[in-house]
């Protein structure tokens, strides 16, 4: 998901999506440790989402604190 995807959502959807990223990380943590997958490049590509949607509550928390 896109930044300005994620722009086009209220915060409390930002978070849904920010949980079920977390809980996807962490499946995708333990399948690698146990060996079940070899889709290591998911894991980078998941922490860069998370990082995204924290971007943009960061940024609608600021926008708050402007107004």
């Amino acid at each position: 998901m896109n930044a300005s995807e994620l722009r086009a959502k209220s915060t409390a959807e930002i978070n849904e999506e920010m949980l079920a990223l977390l809980r996807a990380q962490f499946s995708l943590r333990m399948q690698v440790a146990t060996q079940q997958t070899n889709k290591t490049s998911e894991l980078g590509k998941l922490r860069k989402s998370i990082a995204r949607a924290h971007t943009v509550l960061r940024e609608n928390e600021m926008k708050a604190a402007s107004k």
